[in-house]
């Protein structure tokens, strides 16, 4: 039997509000740097899913040892000797050299999501999110979608695959439907939405995976474990746009 969650009594479950999410993705368009737009549009939109995602995963003999457990993940994620300390090909490695590329850190996502939820509620569904959150880098480097613009929309499409939610993939579907617009025809955008929330439900639960004992594994032997489908639409879509990007610059310069 599951044991009972522990949710704040004064937590309200958030009202919908369709047209702050629009006026929202608008920003976020605008500015895909903007990573508070982010928060904003899924607590528009997102209602009582986080609270019925968090008890199917307590559900779970994964998901309720991860709970737990309890772990706060951003601080060892941030520590990057320990990590580098890994062999080479680690899922480990591979993410701290993403996260040096990026000029990302744990921290940072934290200290975005605290512009808006702030200190909330110290319960169950706190930790829950916090998780959802801390993940996302990780999230980029299992499933290889990069930080590029159609990388991250189509990366929540994958999010969405694998826990649902109004928000996530409302980010996803309008900022694919922006590159639709920016981007020629021939680069099929729509077959990387596609096959983003394919591969998303086709894995395993990477939430209820002990993140920081994945870290320690080969890459491709964590990817083949949970699943992971490599994002051929994605590579392919993505050498398209790098073609025509520079035949642009090309043109610029003439």
């Amino acid at each position: 039997m599951t044991a009972a969650l522990n949710i704040h009594p004064d937590r309200k479950t958030p009202r919908l509000k369709p047209l702050t999410a629009l006026s929202r993705m608008r920003r976020l368009i605008a500015d895909n740097e903007d990573t508070e737009q982010v928060f904003h549009i899924i607590e528009a939109l997102n209602g009582r899913h986080l609270l019925s995602h968090l008890e199917r995963f307590a559900e779970t003999p994964a998901g309720a040892q991860r709970l737990a457990e309890r772990r706060y993940l951003p601080t060892r994620l941030d520590d990057h000797a320990w990590i580098a300390d890994l062999p080479e090909g680690t899922l480990g490695r591979a993410y701290l050299r993403f996260m040096e590329r990026e000029n990302l850190s744990a921290q940072g996502l934290v200290d975005e999501s605290n512009k808006f939820y702030g200190q909330d509620f110290d319960d169950d569904l706190k930790w829950f999110g916090n998780r959802l959150r801390d993940t996302h880098d990780m999230f980029h480097v299992l499933t290889g979608y990069g930080r590029d613009a159609l990388g991250e929309a189509v990366l929540l499409a994958f999010s969405w695959g694998q826990h649902g939610g109004r928000g996530v993939i409302f980010i996803s579907f309008m900022g694919c439907r922006q590159l639709r617009k920016e981007l020629p025809r021939d680069i099929d955008i729509t077959a990387c939405y596609e096959e983003a929330k394919r591969n998303g439900a086709a894995a395993e639960q990477i939430l209820e995976q002990d993140i920081l004992a994945l870290m320690e594994q080969p890459l491709d032997e964590v990817r083949a474990k949970l699943n992971i489908a490599k994002p051929v639409a994605y590579q392919a879509a993505m050498a398209q746009i790098a073609a025509y990007t520079s035949e642009n610059a090309d043109l610029a310069a003439v």
